[in-house]
């Protein structure tokens, strides 16, 4: 009725016209065929929007790891981001080998340049080195996790990654994870002070990250949680994403796969879509490894980054 009523309303307008011009007479059958092309693009409008919306006002970002695009270290990093079409860069603190080099101001200065002039910005941070010069046991990294809550603060980040894989592993280690949780109770204060949190990365479980967390019993000690780790242990990733989530302790997520495109893998990025929307996370979502045997980067990261954009929009 309505669509009827709406040509008849237009025929009467127009009848004056019309009788010298046939060409100005609409009938019925037009006026829904107008009508549901009008309603067909402002269906793809909408489906549009998240996309076309500045990467601050969505609800999810999507960023990849500096060393996962070929430019660890390195602000050479934001140009290749932008060339995927990222809204940011997880940075690395630095190596051994450049005595972990951002905690330097001149090199936080080009950080914050090569963002600026390429639109992509600085999502987090993450001390990767720790796996081959463990938290656990190496004096020197007391001083890298220290300086990097000013590093981060510095940079208007809020998340730095602490990685706990090979040489730094937690995985059956009592005196190991007893010195962690020693460590992240000295430096957690001052993390709690500049609004930094200090992500958990591990193979452990989230009952096992859940005790560390608890112990340290500090707000900036969160978990950095990574589906594809979680997967390749065998544990249950939408449930734990869950049941971390509703105790608000997951910083940031990993959006992983190894040795396969995202969406071609082991793990369901829809159920991850859907425990995200159970707990309320808004946040950065960084790209991680996800290129298949034989793969180019770029071509794969931007098949990655389409997908988990029609996920997560």
């Amino acid at each position: 009725m309505l669509f009827q009523s709406a040509a008849d309303a237009y025929n009467a307008r127009n009848k004056s016209v019309s009788n010298l011009d046939p060409t100005m007479k609409i009938s019925r059958r037009q006026m829904l065929a107008h009508s549901s092309r009008g309603l067909a693009a402002l269906a793809v409008c909408s489906s549009l929007a998240p996309l076309l919306a500045s990467p601050d006002s969505r609800r999810f970002q999507i960023g990849a790891c500096d060393w996962s695009i070929g430019r660890m270290a390195t602000p050479e990093a934001f140009g290749v981001a932008k060339e995927i079409g990222l809204d940011g860069v997880q940075v690395s603190l630095g190596t051994e080998k450049d005595n972990m080099h951002l905690r330097q101001p001149t090199v936080q200065q080009a950080y914050r340049d090569a963002a600026r002039q390429t639109g992509v910005g600085i999502a987090s941070l993450a001390i990767g080195e720790l796996n081959n010069i463990p938290y656990k046991s190496d004096p020197r990294t007391i001083e890298w996790v220290i300086d990097c809550v000013d590093v981060t603060a510095a940079l208007g980040c809020r998340v730095v990654l602490l990685a706990f894989f090979g040489k730094g592993d937690l995985k059956g280690d009592k005196a190991g994870t007893d010195e962690v949780v020693r460590r992240l109770k000295e430096v957690a204060p001052k993390a709690e002070k500049k609004g930094v949190i200090l992500g958990i990365e591990s193979w452990l479980s989230a009952e096992e990250h859940m005790d560390i967390v608890d112990r340290v019993g500090s707000k900036a000690v969160q978990v950095y949680y990574d589906v594809a780790n979680s997967a390749k242990m065998g544990y249950d990733i939408y449930r734990e994403i869950r049941w971390l989530g509703k105790k608000g302790v997951i910083c940031e997520f990993h959006a992983k796969e190894n040795g396969a495109l995202l969406g071609q893998g082991r793990v369901n990025f829809k159920e991850v879509r859907a425990a995200m929307d159970e707990i309320g996370y808004a946040g950065w979502i960084q790209i991680e490894g996800a290129i298949p045997d034989g793969g180019e980067m770029l071509p794969s990261y931007r098949q990655n980054l389409a997908f988990l954009r029609g996920v997560f929009g």
